[in-house]
């Protein structure tokens, strides 16, 4: 049920700013959970290696039925955001798109993003967060419970956007939009770009 659950907020919102994000995804690419392959339609065709994780068996079985209907060359592993199989600073890009909120350890899964990336690499993220109008996060915290167990573990009042600016990660650049056609605790949004720089050391790890 994920892609008709999501369909009217993909043409009334998120599609437009899928496109504009994963488009800028470049050289050796990885996408944290990467469900049934949404984003697939819109990354460059000049990759030089683009690998999908997705620790769903389910999400894996869809994303495999739409990689063989685009034909799209992509290496899909099982793996969730806090324990990527890949070696330091090995990647380009990582693509993140409604994904930190469901992850058990988003500031583990953040600094797993940290320590794959080449020294300039980029993480491209898409986040719906908390929101800053404390009205309306006060309805976020009420009926999180709730919709955590309908989403299959989403926290709609999550601040991924305060966990991205503490990772460790030198945040680019960062702008708010509205998930128009979802309901309304998921609509506060973030799309922007992290690097990492030089001497990155995660927030909150120990000093070597």
């Amino acid at each position: 049920m994920y892609d008709p659950l999501l369909w009217l907020g993909e043409k009334v919102t998120l599609g437009a700013l899928r496109q504009d994000l994963v488009g800028r995804a470049e050289g050796r690419t990885v996408e944290l959970g990467c469900g049934t392959g949404l984003n697939l339609r819109y990354y460059p065709g000049d990759l030089d290696e683009l690998i999908l994780t997705e620790p769903g068996a389910a999400m894996r079985a869809r994303l495999g039925q739409r990689l063989r209907r685009t034909r799209r060359r992509a290496r899909v592993l099982d793996a969730s955001a806090e324990h990527l199989p890949l070696a330091d600073d090995t990647v380009d890009t990582v693509v993140s798109t409604l994904v930190l909120c469901t992850v058990e350890a988003p500031d583990l899964a953040l600094r797993e993003v940290g320590r794959v990336l080449r020294p300039g690499g980029r993480l491209l993220f898409l986040e719906h967060v908390r929101s800053r109008s404390p009205r309306f996060a006060a309805w976020q915290d009420r009926l999180s419970g709730p919709w955590r167990r309908f989403a299959e573990g989403c926290h709609c009042n999550r601040a991924t956007d305060e966990l991205i600016r503490e990772c460790g990660l030198e945040l680019e650049s960062m702008a708010g939009a509205s998930w128009r056609g979802m309901p309304p605790i998921v609509w506060p949004l973030i799309t922007g770009v992290a690097t990492k720089r030089e001497g990155f050391r995660a927030a909150g790890s120990a000093a070597p």
